[in-house]
């Protein structure tokens, strides 16, 4: 059954007919069209490469609004896009000409500590979460900046702080209330439409859009958490990438291979230079947490080393950076194996890098991450060994973009051969063959069939869209 289509008219003088008029008696929250002068800060996100103009912005107060909006969408055939943090790295925060939802105003986090379990509305971003969480001495898997919503990182996957000790940010999803394209209000959990519960968990936003998540949380306050920078050589690098296979499930790290930012705990000397920056995060004793870290430190003479026992919080400090609007450009793979040969490119071009906020990231995987079936939900890439992603990013009105586009596209053709899948939250709008990096035959097919159950005429299709049968 098509979409019907009704034209929606613009705005043009004194006592013209309104198009949102409707929406707006109807809804708690508010409209913001592109007569309000809030309307600029309003389509504003975190990612600068895209200038997107919706015809509507429609700031939900509530799963009601959120499936007011939607059902309006439908009447009048518009496109629909669903903006939880703004982090959408292909920009589907925002879609131009049509209607955005905007989730940023549902922020409610409850937690019952007791049952360790959080309910999460889906604008609530990693910050808004882990600062109630950790005033029980509870905490669970986010992403890696403050700012990233739950929405999009949820319904991805969520690969993050902890993922080795307790796994995805899924894999801690007790339910979920999500609109469908219906416009119905459905609970997604083992018992409550199961199939819809399955594809969530890292079939994106494909399904309907989640107001409410419901998660454990783990009895983690303090972390064994800091940066160690160590020389940018490939023997720390192999060296790394032999040990995480192996390491204690308790110790998860995130590698920035990349030119050494002028933070105060690096030497002035090194600032600019290539360096190996490991983040670490163990959770779990702090002595059999030092002899986890012991193999990294052992690696090489640190240049700069800030491990000890901090708040789990306290993490986002190291990525405060990417709190702050910016223009990136990501190209990532999971891998089994990481040649020398990318390995000496990879340094090499982080050598003539042409933004400063130039990166090769790398995660060793394993742990918790591997222990769930690959079947078990939507995110299917649980036994490779390796997260590696090329990263640029720059400040907004910077005249190289293009050249730092050409910079990440260069190394990426490089070290691209080895990869096998790719994280669908690190997937910028490429060619529509990495949809099937990102979950594979079987995955997919299944994906397709709750896809034609939910959303038959793909009024979700703003997104890494899977289409359905």
């Amino acid at each position: 059954m098509a979409i019907a289509t009704t034209p929606i008219v613009p705005v043009t003088q004194r006592g013209a007919v309104h198009p949102f008029v409707e929406l707006r008696r109807r809804i708690a929250g508010e409209v913001i069209t592109p007569d309000d002068p809030r309307y600029d800060e309003a389509r504003a996100v975190q990612i600068v490469n895209f200038n997107r103009r919706p015809g509507a912005i429609v700031r939900a107060a509530s799963t009601a609004d959120v499936a007011e909006a939607v059902r309006f969408a439908r009447r009048h055939g518009q496109p629909l896009a669903v903006r939880s943090g703004g982090h959408s790295i292909p920009g589907f925060s925002m879609v131009d000409g049509g209607v955005t939802i905007d989730l940023s105003a549902m922020k409610r986090v409850e937690i019952d500590a007791v049952r360790r379990v959080a309910r999460v509305q889906a604008g609530a971003t990693s910050g808004d979460v882990m600062g109630p969480a950790h005033e029980h001495g509870l905490a669970i898997t986010t992403g890696d900046t403050s700012s990233v919503g739950l929405g999009g990182l949820v319904t991805g996957g969520g690969i993050g702080f902890m993922a080795r000790r307790y796994g995805l940010t899924i894999d801690n999803l007790l339910s979920a209330q999500v609109v469908t394209a219906d416009g119905e209000v459905r609970t997604a959990s083992p018992l409550e439409h199961p199939d819809l519960f399955w594809a969530i968990r890292g079939g994106g936003g494909n399904f309907g859009i989640v107001t409410e998540f419901e998660l454990q949380l783990a009895p983690v306050a303090t972390v064994l958490g800091g940066a160690i920078i160590l020389p940018a050589t490939r023997e720390v690098f192999r060296g790394y990438l032999d040990y995480m296979p192996q390491a204690p499930e308790g110790l998860t790290t995130l590698v920035n291979l990349w030119p050494a930012p002028p933070a105060p705990f690096i030497p002035e000397e090194y600032h600019g230079k290539t360096v190996f920056m490991v983040l670490t995060i163990w959770t779990g004793d702090m002595e059999e947490g030092q002899r986890a870290i012991a193999p990294l430190r052992a690696l090489a003479e640190p240049i700069a080393d800030t491990v000890a026992e901090i708040p789990y919080p306290a993490m986002y400090e190291y990525t405060a950076e990417l709190v702050n609007r910016h223009g990136v450009v990501v190209r990532s793979m999971f891998s089994d194996a990481f040649s020398d040969e990318a390995i000496d490119a990879s340094i090499e071009a982080i050598g003539t890098a042409t933004s400063p906020l130039s990166l090769l990231h790398v995660r060793g995987q394993g742990g918790a991450i591997a222990s769930v079936p690959s079947d078990a939900t939507a995110f299917a890439h649980r036994s490779q060994k390796y997260f590696i992603s090329v990263i640029t990013v720059w400040l907004p009105d910077d005249p190289q973009a293009a050249a730092h586009e050409a910079w990440a596209n260069d190394l990426w053709a490089r070290i691209r051969p080895e990869g096998n899948g790719v994280y669908v939250n690190f997937l910028q709008n490429e060619e529509p063959e990495r949809i099937h990096e990102a979950y594979p035959a079987a995955t997919l097919q299944r994906l397709r069939e709750v896809k034609t159950k939910y959303d038959p005429d793909n009024m979700f299709r703003f997104n890494q869209n899977i289409q359905p049968l």
